[in-house]
């Protein structure tokens, strides 16, 4: 079930923010979002209060009771109104203010998907084991798709439309991962740029462990071997 409560005028960009009890990053991130762009703030059933702290500091509340990654980011796409979109972790270690460029990128036609290449800022800031399933992704999903891509990280921008009509169906940590596959059998073209990835605040509700890692690589190994579309989706 979503629920949206908004009195906005059309934004310009929508930033969707998956959201699990980020009440402590909040602040930060929705101060970091460009003038004249909507915070679409997905509670994934948050127990701080994220939900509440968000509408008061003016962002728009999308609540999905499905847990997973994947499910918060697509009720975001799904309530998005924009012509672009964007997506952002919600933690505090990513500023979403770098996705200025991205969207220049989409909207001026060179680019279809744009990706954060993550580089971090300080020690700790990206654990050992959490940067080693990236690599084995990254290798993976060259591969497969021959995108020479280095980073699977949240931080990306496209054009809502078309990212609707990838049909996306993944709901847990393999969302991100098949959004660019299916990109790429679709034929899109997709960049890559380097931005600060800074330590985020609490602890990583996918990633925190090894865990967790590995079960978000067992998530992407799935989407992996997903045969391509016999007749590609989605094309911008």
């Amino acid at each position: 079930m979503n629920a949206v409560t908004t009195s906005s005028p059309p934004p310009d960009v929508d930033v969707v923010l998956p959201c699990l009890n980020e009440a402590g990053a909040l602040p930060w991130v929705l101060a970091r979002i460009p003038a004249g762009w909507r915070a679409l703030v997905v509670d994934n059933g948050s127990t701080d209060g994220s939900a509440d702290l968000a509408r008061s500091l003016g962002a728009t509340v999308v609540r999905e009771d499905r847990r997973g990654f994947g499910a918060a980011c697509h009720a975001g796409l799904l309530a998005a109104t924009a012509d672009v979109v964007c997506f952002c972790d919600c933690d505090a270690s990513l500023d979403p203010a770098q996705l200025v460029p991205f969207v220049r990128e989409v909207r001026a036609g060179q680019a279809d998907l744009v990706l954060g290449r993550r580089r971090p800022q300080a020690r700790g800031a990206w654990p050992a084991h959490a940067r080693a399933g990236n690599l084995a992704l990254a290798a993976l999903l060259r591969r497969r798709t021959g995108l020479r891509l280095h980073d699977l990280g949240p931080l990306r921008a496209a054009r809502r439309e078309p990212l609707l009509a990838l049909g996306l169906t993944d709901r847990r940590s393999g969302y991100p991962l098949q959004m660019v596959v299916r990109a790429a059998d679709a034929g899109w073209r997709v960049t890559e740029h380097d931005v600060p990835y800074l330590p985020r605040t609490g602890t990583s509700k996918v990633t925190g462990t090894w865990r967790g890692t590995w079960q978000a690589v067992r998530d992407m190994s799935r989407v992996l071997n997903e045969p391509p579309a016999a007749h590609p989706a989605g094309t911008p």
